[in-house]
This record gives C-alpha cells, structure tokens and sequence, in this order.
C-alpha cells in the first residue's frame, strides 16, 4: 500500500476555508456567468495585486485556460512557440493542435525560454509558406521547477515587444513560484511584463479553478465570448468566484505556496545529504532527485511518483510533487526509507 503520494499537487480537496465558504453560500440566489457578487469581489481582490487595468476572467482549468487564451491570440496561419517541455507540448492531448495551431518546440534543461533561443526560431520561419510564430508560451514555474527572474523576464519582455510577439505566461503553479526562495517577480510584475497570463488555484488549494489575467487592451474585446465559444463559460460561475475570493483572503494563497515549497525543500535538503543529486535545481514544489533504477523501483512499492527522464541505463530521474496540504511527517518518512533503502 502506497504510503503517500507525490505524483503532483492536486490529490487532495481543498482548503477549509474554501469547503466551509462554498457550504454557507450554498443556498444563496446569484446571477450566472460570472457576474455574481462573489466573483466580483474575488476580481478586486486580484486587481489589487495586478493593478487596475487588467481584465479578470474564471475558468474550470489549465488546459482550457491555454488553449481560450492562446486561440485569442493567434490567426489561423500563426503558431506558438515553447519549451519542448512546457504543459502544452507534453500534457494537453494536443489541445492546441486540435485548432491548427502549430507549436514551434525548444530543447532546454532548464525550461526556460531565452531571446537568443527564439530568434533562431524566427529566422527559420521568415518564408510566406511556413506558419509564422506568434506567441511565446511560457510557465512560472516551469515543467522541471525552475522559476524565471525579473531580468530574464524584462529581457524576454521586451525581444517580444521588439519583435511584434505576445508573451503569455502559464501559471498553474504561479504561487509556488512567487513564494520560492531566491524569487525576485511579483504579481504586478508579471502584470506588467506579459500580454496575459493565468493564477493557478487547482493546483494551489482550490477544487478547481484558473484566474485569467489580461494586460494587453487589444486582446480584451470579445473575449468572454470566446470563453463561452469554448465552454468554459459556466453557469454557476459563482463556483470559482468564491474559491478565489478566499484564497485571496489573508495571504492563503501565497501561504499555501510558501507550505508546498517549504515541503520540497526540506526533501531536497534531505537527499542531497544523502549524496544524491538532481536533474535541475529547484526551490519550488517540483523536484527531480536521480536515484538508480533499483532504488527506484524499492521506492515506488512505498511512495507514488513518476520516473521523469531516463538518465542511462543505470539511472532515472524521478519527480516528487508537494503540495499546499503535504504533512512534514510523509516527508520526513520518505527520507528515512531513502536512507534505509539506499544502503
């Protein structure tokens, strides 16, 4: 039987809070759509860390929110380009495909996208008989939970601007990177450096739910009917708005965070005594500890994770996921199995 799992930071319901709000609530009559009071509030409350002029809309997930956000900006000839290992390349069924959107793919170790890497990428596509790029999909943090710094982001702000492309930025796991040791980005931040962007709540203590945020004007016109257009336009959209309004109640959201990194950290501290050392380094809720395939497979009878990358033939990388409601107690049980299961 499986001790605990860290195959992501979604297993577990919700936050407290958010059960207790949705049950006091439950009787009270709202408008649909989105409009209803609790949606409204939870608006402010973003708008307050965004700033005023952002556009602020609920929808049910990460995949939906990329492929709403990214069918917004593209034409039909335009394509997307991203990490060969961010979420619309490797965990959306091909989501943006579907469209007949293609996505330009970029090999990097530390999922982090830079000018230089995507100018090769423009260059190639100048010919009138190839789709031309047209968005840059990035996440913060990333697929391998590494975080972007305010100047690697400025820099890539402004390549974008010069090279007349939108920066969108996929944050399911936006509050892990805020919180993460070393982080230099602040919510208004990210307002301000990128066309639009998502704050993640299924992966951070909500049952479900992702907030877009949209910064540049032109984008703006009409977009709730495309959320409609792709179903994601729900009914009782009060659903969402009262789940936001407490995680932007008395800090949860960045506390929460701050928690599921603080797990991981701990595990990192944990196995790197052990001697063991990791795909990349991260100071987010994502780690990728490189364990040999025996241990691997002692491990995996104990605990839930998946094996990431293959190595060599000895050796695979791992990835453990904490989340917002991980208990110290698991993690410290893993490290002492580790130690038991590595001599």
């Amino acid at each position: 039987m499986c001790k605990y799992s860290f195959y992501n930071d979604y297993s577990e319901g919700a936050h407290p809070n958010i059960i207790h709000a949705l049950i006091n609530s439950n009787l009270i009559q709202e408008v649909g759509y989105g409009d209803d009071s609790f949606s409204l509030r939870a608006k402010d409350k973003i708008s307050n860390l965004c700033g005023p002029n952002s556009d602020i809309y609920f929808v049910s997930g990460g995949t939906q929110a990329n492929l709403i956000c990214l069918a917004s900006m593209l034409k039909p000839f335009e394509s997307v380009i991203a990490a060969e290992s961010g979420h619309i390349t490797t965990h959306e069924a091909g989501a943006i495909e579907s469209t007949g959107h293609k996505i330009n793919t970029i090999s990097i170790k530390d999922g982090k996208l830079k000018p230089n890497l995507i100018d090769s990428i423009l260059k190639i596509h100048e010919d009138n008989h190839m789709v031309k790029p047209k968005v840059i999909f990035i996440s913060n943090s990333t697929e391998v939970g590494t975080i972007y710094s305010k100047k690697e982001l400025t820099l890539l702000s402004k390549f974008c601007k010069e090279n007349d492309l939108y920066l969108y930025l996929d944050g399911a796991r936006l509050a892990s990177a805020i919180t993460a040791e070393g982080n230099d980005l602040s919510i208004l931040d990210i307002t301000n450096l990128t066309d639009m962007f998502y704050i993640g709540g299924t992966k951070n203590g909500a049952l479900l739910g992702e907030a877009i945020v949209i910064n540049n004007s032109i984008l703006k016109k009409d977009f709730k009917r495309l959320i409609k257009q792709r179903g994601g336009l729900l009914a009782k959209g009060r659903l969402m708005g009262i789940q936001f309004d407490e995680l932007f109640s008395d800090n949860i959201y960045f506390e929460l965070g701050k928690h599921a990194n603080s797990m991981a950290n701990k595990l990192t501290r944990g196995i790197k005594k052990l001697g063991f050392t990791f795909l990349t380094e991260s100071n987010t809720n994502q780690i990728f500890p490189i364990f040999s395939n025996e241990l691997i497979g002692k491990l995996n009878k104990l605990y839930g994770f998946y094996i990431w990358l293959v190595v060599n033939p000895e050796n695979s990388a791992i990835r453990l996921v904490t989340s917002w409601a991980t208990k110290e107690e698991f993690v410290n049980e893993f490290l002492l199995d580790l130690k038991a299961l590595s001599k």
